[in-house]
């Protein structure tokens, strides 16, 4: 893949103590990776764009994003999470850069007690929303579908608005590259098998 900007690269991603959890920790910096490039695309003057009246600006889902994260992680996996005062950029109207890099420091907190987890850690029954009880893996591939569910409302905003749309897991309509395969014909299905 071709990506114009890294936040994490991979050698930046600790490595999990029982090795059989190493995707979790590299699923999860590659999918904050992807969030930052789709944030990272948006102007600061779209920051307030929203295409319905009905549905929530980009800033509001920044700010979700950040909000819910932190509860997802701290009430239902049990990571340590700072306190939720520093969670927001500072000011009236931040820039998106500024969401950024506090999603990014959150990111990086994260990762080393993700990759501290244990089989029973993983595997432990916890709360989750109304009185449901779940293993915490399940809890954190949750969280990560979440997560791409408002990358993916923050993607749709920016293509409404008549943006440029940065490649996630391949390339957009704005990026495409040599060696990418779509898979857009039966053909192509047919590869591998």
């Amino acid at each position: 893949m071709n990506y114009d900007f890294i936040a994490i690269p991979d050698a930046e991603v600790p490595l999990a103590l029982e090795p059989v959890f190493q995707h979790v920790v590299t699923t999860y910096a590659s999918e904050a990776n992807k969030t930052v490039s789709m944030w990272r695309a948006v102007p600061d003057d779209l920051l307030d764009f929203k295409p319905h009246e009905k549905t929530n600006p980009i800033r509001t889902i920044l700010v979700h994003q950040l909000l819910s994260e932190r509860r997802f992680f701290g009430q239902f996996v049990g990571t340590e999470e700072p306190p939720v005062e520093e969670l927001l950029p500072s000011g009236e109207k931040p820039t998106v850069q500024a969401y950024i890099d506090k999603y990014f420091w959150l990111v990086k907190e994260r990762l080393p007690q993700l990759a501290a987890g244990t089989t029973s850690w993983w595997l432990e029954q916890r709360n989750f929303f109304g009185g449901l009880q779940r293993e915490r893996i399940w809890v954190f591939w949750r969280r990560v579908l979440h997560t791409c569910h408002h990358r993916t409302q923050v993607q749709t905003w920016l293509r409404l608005a008549g943006q440029h749309v940065p490649a996630i897991y391949g390339p957009s309509g704005d990026v495409k590259w040599d060696e990418a395969d779509p898979t857009y014909s039966l053909e192509a299905a047919r590869r591998g098998g």
